[in-house]
């Protein structure tokens, strides 16, 4: 199997069958083998019914329905496990990043990169909320527990990985929600994977939904990275060969 595609959904809206089959037919159209992996992490809304009306006799698509909320980034890593392909990736199912974009994702894992990762260009408002909030974060993050590392974004949705060199990495993720990202980013370029940043246009769509609660999550995001700094410390202090990253 070339390709492995997660879709973790969680209470997702109207446009979720509409980009169902966007995605599905980009990856029909490509000369690549290739598995979609969607997991629905136990939505409140009709997120689930819709899931299992698009996988329906869809050869190539898997689903799975967790009977519990687990998190984003608990969802991600059993997609990475169960997943067969040589490349494995995820993408936020809102396609606030458009979908066209997997394919240069790809390539350059088969290149020979271990982690490749969106670096989101915004097309924003100066009073977006959610951009204050990202870039305050990324900064924050940058300052407390990566201020030498060459990541521009870490939070991006959009990520693909060589399955067999990543999967040590989320043995060791602990965080199952959506610290996880920086987790992962950090983690991987501490253990030495070859890592590129590929930059993406990221459109606030009107009917999208986000799952983050701004000023709890703000104090969650803050207490894990000042944790975070611990397993750092130790990775400094191990002395793991880094490679270079672009």
């Amino acid at each position: 199997m070339d390709l492995s595609l997660i879709l973790p959904c969680y209470n997702e809206g109207p446009y979720l069958t509409g980009n169902l089959h966007a995605i599905y037919m980009l990856l029909t159209t490509i000369n690549l083998s290739f598995e979609i992996i969607i997991i629905e992490d136990k939505s409140t809304n009709d997120t689930l019914q819709r899931v299992r009306e698009f996988a329906h006799e869809r050869p190539h698509v898997q689903m799975f329905a967790h009977d519990i909320n687990r998190g984003r980034g608990y969802t991600v890593s059993e997609g990475i496990k169960k997943a067969t392909g040589k490349v494995v990736g995820f993408i936020d199912v809102d396609l606030e990043v458009d979908c066209h974009n997997i394919l240069p994702f790809v390539f350059k894992v088969m290149e020979g990169y271990d982690v490749v990762s969106g670096f989101r260009i915004y097309k924003h408002r100066w009073w977006d909320f959610r951009w204050i909030q990202s870039k305050g974060y990324f900064h924050i993050a940058k300052v407390l527990c990566h201020w030498h590392t060459p990541f521009h974004d870490t939070e991006a949705g959009f990520k693909f990985f060589n399955r067999k060199k990543i999967l040590p990495v989320i043995e060791e993720v602990e965080d199952p929600h959506w610290f996880w990202d920086t987790e992962v980013m950090v983690r991987s370029y501490y253990q030495g994977l070859k890592m590129a940043e590929v930059p993406i246009l990221f459109i606030r769509k009107n009917q999208s939904f986000s799952t983050l609660n701004s000023f709890s999550d703000t104090f969650y995001y803050l207490n894990k990275l000042l944790k975070f700094r611990k397993v750092i410390r130790q990775y400094k202090k191990n002395g793991l060969p880094l490679r270079q990253s672009s």
